[in-house]
C-alpha cells in the first residue's frame, strides 16, 4: 500500500527529502528531481542566477528566450518567471519560456502540495493554463508548453534560445536525452550572435562534457549546488564562459576510464574530434 504522505500520479510520487524539502521521485528508476538542496535552491542557483537572468532582463533587447528541456515540476521555469516578475518596472526586456515535457504528472503533484512547493503557488493559475491550453502570458512574460517527445519539437521550429535549462533525468535513467544527436539538435536552436547562448545542466560527468563538445558547444565548469562540487555550463561562444575547460581537463580526459560520449563508443574519429575541438585553440 502506498504511503498517504507520498501521493502518486502515474509513474511519479511526492517524497520528503532528508533535509525536509519536498520533491518528486520517479517510481520506475527511483530518481528524485533536484535531490541535493531541494528544488527551489537548485533552480535559482544553477539555472537562473548563474546566467544572470535578472541583469539580462534589465537590458533592452528582443524577448529573452529560455528553452526549458525537462519541465518536470516546473521549478526551473517558475524560478525564471519569478525573477522576471520581481523586477517590476526594472524589467525592460520581455521573457519567453518554452518548456519541453513528456509527462505532466510531476507538475500536477507539486501543484497539489502547496505547503511542500510554496514557490509554485504565485504561478498556479499560469501552470494550470499551461497544462490546459499549452500557453500562458501576462504583460511582458510568456510561457509555452511543448508536450510530448522532445525530439520532434527539436527537429521543428522553435524561437532562438538565449538560455537553455537542460534538466532531464540523468543519463543512467534517461539515456536517449543525453546523446550527441539530441544535444546537437538543442545546439541548432541556440543564439549565435551577440554573447551567444548558455546551456546549464546539473551533470559534471566527463561523458556529459564530451557529448556537449561533440554537439558543437564550448564547455565550462558551472556553479556548485548542494553536494556537487561543480556543474556544467556550455555556450555557443567560448568567451561567454566564466570557467572554460582547459588543458588540465583535457589531460584528465586522456587518462579517464570514461572517455566516450553518452550512448556511443570511443572511436578514433571521436578522439580526433575532441582533440581538434576549437575549445583548445
Amino acid at each position: 500500500m502506498s504511503d498517504p504522505s507520498n501521493p502518486r500520479d502515474g509513474d511519479f510520487e511526492l517524497v520528503t527529502l532528508r533535509n525536509g524539502h519536498r520533491a518528486v521521485r520517479h517510481l520506475g528508476h527511483g530518481e528524485v528531481m533536484h535531490p541535493a538542496v531541494g528544488p527551489w535552491q537548485e533552480a535559482l542557483g544553477l539555472y537562473v542566477d548563474q546566467p544572470r537572468l535578472t541583469d539580462r532582463l534589465r537590458q533592452p533587447g528582443p524577448p529573452l528566450v529560455i528553452l526549458d528541456v525537462g519541465l518536470g515540476a516546473a521549478t526551473n521555469a517558475v524560478a525564471a518567471l519569478t525573477r522576471a516578475r520581481e523586477l517590476g518596472t526594472e524589467r525592460v526586456r520581455d521573457l519567453h519560456v518554452v518548456s519541453l515535457e513528456v509527462d505532466l504528472a510531476p507538475l500536477r503533484l507539486a501543484l497539489a502540495d502547496a505547503e511542500g512547493f510554496p514557490f509554485l503557488q504565485p504561478f498556479r493559475a499560469a501552470a494550470e493554463s499551461l497544462m490546459r491550453d499549452g500557453t500562458w502570458e501576462e504583460p511582458g512574460i510568456q510561457w509555452t508548453l511543448k508536450l510530448g517527445d522532445a525530439v520532434p519539437f527539436l527537429d521543428g521550429e522553435l524561437p532562438v534560445a538565449d538560455l537553455v535549462f537542460f534538466d532531464p533525468f540523468s543519463p543512467a535513467s534517461n539515456p536517449d536525452m543525453w546523446t550527441e544527436s539530441v544535444l546537437a539538435r538543442v545546439r541548432r536552436h541556440c543564439r549565435e550572435d551577440g554573447e551567444g547562448a548558455l546551456l546549464m545542466t546539473y551533470s559534471a560527468a566527463t561523458p556529459t562534457r564530451v557529448t556537449l563538445l561533440l554537439a558543437g558547444f564550448f564547455v565550462g565548469a558551472g556553479a556548485s549546488t548542494g553536494t556537487k562540487g561543480e556543474t556544467t555550463v556550455a555556450s555557443t561562444r567560448l568567451e561567454s564562459l566564466v570557467s572554460p575547460l582547459g588543458a588540465r581537463w583535457r589531460e584528465r580526459w586522456e587518462r579517464s576510464s570514461s572517455r566516450a560520449p553518452h550512448g556511443a563508443e570511443l572511436t578514433p574519429e571521436v578522439e580526433r574530434r575532441l582533440r581538434t575541438h576549437p575549445q583548445w585553440r
